[in-house]
Order: structure tokens, then sequence, then C-alpha cells
């Protein structure tokens, strides 16, 4: 099995000869990296990849530039892609790939940031840990767009820079939970100022992500896209399972229930959990699937209607709206 750091294996039993001072442990890997040891141990004797060397207690130890490397692989796994593909790539392929991060990021959202320059402050905010400055810059913006050009050209292609900007490690994780956790604030703010239709709005949205979907900032930008064009939206935050999915959906008497996939799933996943929840939900429902995960439109699922990117919302609701209209009619 080809070794990915471009070093010879050692041979079984055999310590590397590296500076000790420049080694980690693989708890220390685990801690940097987010990767489980049983991850590591199985990508290791799967794929050659990490090859650690041996402490003279025999336990196993990890040159830096490994762990920088599963750095990046973390970044990418947590985008969308597959161990087995990423650890078949040479370090060259995996850091090109990286690079394609954030172009690939925005074709999915269906947003292309504008220029970088205007995303710059926001980032040197991020950089600086200042949490107060950028919740203000944040309400500023807010203010001056107005809820739907705040998700759509800001907060959109901002997530997409930050996403880029972790993924080639010029971003901590821990400031790009930081960032994901402020504009979540600011984003409930928002939504909180949409005005509350008089009487029943319809359609009536349930909103939600799968089991093993953890990112909510994009459930509540599609909230508040929802919200603005008169729905009434009950969010069950992230990491529903199907049964209670289903539950509320009859509890609260759904039109529609919508979910957000970001790629992290794998595509059997989705695809399975996509097609098991419509077997479940009334057939009146409608059931709607957004997000970056390229299985959605690679592989359609019989009764899921695919949003492709955050400005189809209007419309996909007046499409319901005339398809209401002309039902009564009929």
């Amino acid at each position: 099995m080809r070794d990915l750091t471009g070093s010879p294996p050692a041979e079984a039993g055999e310590a590397r000869q590296i500076d000790a001072k420049r080694l980690l442990s693989i708890a220390a890997v685990e801690r940097e990296t987010g990767l489980s040891k049983d991850t590591l141990r199985v990508w290791e004797r799967r794929y050659g990849f990490p090859s650690p060397g041996r402490d003279p207690f025999g336990e196993r130890v990890y040159p830096l530039d490994q762990v920088e490397r599963l750095r990046v692989v973390k970044r990418l796994l947590d985008a969308g892609w597959r161990p087995g593909r990423l650890l078949k790539m040479s370090p060259q392929e995996v850091e090109a790939l990286a690079d394609r991060g954030q172009a690939a990021a925005a074709l999915a959202s269906g947003s292309l940031a504008p220029q970088s320059e205007s995303l710059d402050p926001f980032l040197d905010l991020v950089r600086a840990h200042d949490a107060a400055g950028l919740h203000r810059e944040l309400g500023r913006m807010l203010s001056r767009l107005g809820a739907f050009r705040f998700v759509t050209d800001l907060v959109a292609p901002l997530n997409v820079a930050v996403g880029e900007a972790w993924m080639r490690g010029r971003l901590e994780i821990f400031e790009e939970h930081a960032y994901t956790e402020e504009v979540q604030v600011v984003m409930r703010q928002a939504i909180a100022q949409i005005p509350v239709p008089q009487t029943a709005a319809r359609p009536s949205v349930l909103l939600s992500t799968f089991p093993g979907e953890p990112h909510g900032l994009a459930l509540l930008m599609v909230e508040a896209l929802f919200r603005l064009e008169g729905c009434a939206c009950v969010s069950l935050g992230v990491q529903t399972p199907l049964l209670d999915i289903v539950r509320a959906c009859q509890a609260h008497q759904a039109d529609i229930v919508a979910l957000g996939f970001s790629g992290i799933l794998g595509a059997q996943q989705v695809l399975e959990g996509l097609g098991d929840l419509r077997a479940r939900l009334p057939a009146g429902v409608e059931l709607w699937a957004g997000g970056s995960a390229s299985v959605l439109s690679r592989r359609p699922v019989p009764g899921v209607h695919v949003v492709q990117d955050l400005r189809s919302i209007a419309g996909e609701v007046r499409r319901w709206r005339e398809a209401g209209e002309s039902d009564r009619l009929a």
C-alpha cells in the first residue's frame, strides 16, 4: 500500500529515527485533527496512511507532516468527500483539491462570493477573536441590506470564505466555531424582526436535518427566506430522528418538510433516509431537500423535490401556492 507522505513505510516493528520532539502520540493526533484513534488505525491498515512510527514502548507516534495532512483530509471529509477516495490520492492531489474548495462550495451553495476584499474585514475580525466587533458589523450589514440580501449576498459567500480558510488551515477550528455561533445569533435576530402573518400562513414548513448532519446555520438562513415569503415555519433544529420528523409533521400539520444536507452524510445515507421519510409522510406533504450534497442532483429520489439554491426558495413557494390554487379551482 502506498504511503501518501511520499516516504517508504517502516518495516514491522521498526521505530522511525525522527526527532522525538516532532512526533505526536495517537491521542494527541486525535485531539489535533478530530479523527478518532479507531479511524486512524483503520486507515493505516486499509490505505497505508497514516504510517506512524513507534516509540521505545511500541506505541504509535506520528510526524508533524502526516498530522498536517490529516488535518486537511479531515476538512475535506467535513466538506463531503469520502476517505476511500482521498486517501488514495497523492499529497499534491489532496492539496489541489483543498485549493479548489472555495469555488466548489460557492457553486454548491448557488452563491458566488462578491469581491473577496469586501469579506476581508469579517475574516479579520474572526482571526482577531473580536466577537463583539463581528457581531456589530454583521448587525450593521443586516440593517443596511435587509434580511434577504443579508442572507444571500453576505452570509452565504462569507460562509464559503470561512469554510475555505478553515479547510486551508488559515482559521482554527475554534475560530470557525466562534464565527458560526456569532452568525447564528444575528440570524436569529433577523428572523425575529420578520413580521408574523396575522392569519394562518401557508405553506407551513417544518425544518430540520437528519441525524449526523450537525450544521444549523444553513437551517436558520433557509428559515429566514421562508419567513420572508410569508410562510409559517417550525424548526426542529438539527439531527432529528426520522420518526420524530414524521410525528412533528403531523402535530404541526406541515405542508412541507424541508431538510438541509451539507455533504457530511454518505450518499447512501441521504438516499435511503429520504426514501424512508418520503414513504412515512402523508402523500399531500411535500418533501424538499437542499444544500451542497452533490448526490441530491446526481440521483433524484422519487417524491423528493430538490431546491437548487437559496435564491430558488421564493420561486418554489410560489409554485406550491399556484399548485394549491389550481387544485382549489379544479
